[in-house]
């Protein structure tokens, strides 16, 4: 499996040092997010900017994970403005060699499976486009979708291989899915998976990997027992936790915890 981090963690860095960190830290790439408000890359950038992008990660031997969007496959409203943002973000990535664009659920509450039909709707008609870019759209398991079982449900009403699955193995557990639910239901759409560790239950503060409550020992296991060879993605998510260490000094004590849990389980 390959590594990488996601740069949430690291709010606002040029994209030099988004690479720099990479590269000395060991992780094979960098999930960016995409955020014209908060981040160096987003949908704005001129076509000489992308391609400057591109070549700072080629250079380095960084490869651009995702494009994170916050596109909401499923909100309410028309169809055609959230098209629109997905299509930027395709192109984005296609520019930046990315493989993958994030998109979010992001149903209104009580709309039930209502809200499959309406993703699945837009998704699908931004499908084709992706294929034709080499850029593949992965649904996250989060908010209004929080298990792989809503998520499955999007994609069965897709049917479409450029669109797949974000396991973000914090919200399924708080789901109450463990990974041996989890993983099978996704496992014919996962793009990659995004790993993280929290206090509990009831607290998401963000921990250092291996110190929280979150089952990545099982996750690994069971991903290594079916011999899955993708992207494990650390997510720390400091922006909203403004107290907790700086996810640079946690990096490189991050890819050690994430190499024992793969060695141990091969």
């Amino acid at each position: 499996m390959k590594l990488a981090f996601s740069t949430l963690g690291v709010p606002g860095l040029p994209v030099a040092q988004v690479v720099r960190l990479a590269a000395d830290h060991r992780f094979h790439g960098v999930e960016l997010r995409a955020h014209a408000e908060e981040e160096p890359v987003h949908t704005g950038l001129s076509a000489a900017q992308r391609a400057a992008v591109a070549r700072e990660f080629h250079d380095a031997g960084v490869e651009v994970l995702c494009v994170g969007s916050y596109v909401q496959a499923a909100a309410p409203g028309a169809d055609e403005p959230v098209l629109a943002e997905l299509r930027a973000h395709v192109e984005l990535a296609a520019d930046l060699g990315a493989p993958y664009v994030r998109v979010f659920p992001g149903a209104e509450v009580g709309s039930g499976t209502s809200a499959d039909a309406v993703a699945a709707r837009r998704l699908a008609a931004a499908a084709p486009r992706a294929l034709d870019r080499d850029v593949r759209i992965l649904v996250e398991t989060h908010d209004s979708h929080r298990t792989a079982a809503d998520v499955e449900r999007i994609l069965g009403l897709v049917g479409h291989r450029a669109v797949g699955a974000l396991w973000d193995v914090m919200h399924t557990w708080l789901g109450g899915e463990q990974p041996t639910a989890s993983y099978p239901a996704l496992a014919p759409h996962l793009g990659y998976v995004q790993v993280k560790d929290i206090a509990s239950v009831e607290d998401s503060t963000p921990l250092p990997l291996g110190q929280g409550v979150l089952p990545l020992a099982e996750c690994v296991e069971v991903l290594s027992r079916d011999g899955w060879d993708g992207w494990l993605c650390w997510e720390y998510e400091k922006r909203w936790f403004p107290r907790v260490p700086d996810l640079p000094d946690l990096l490189d004590d991050a890819r050690t915890h994430l190499w024992r849990l793969l060695n141990e389980s091969a």
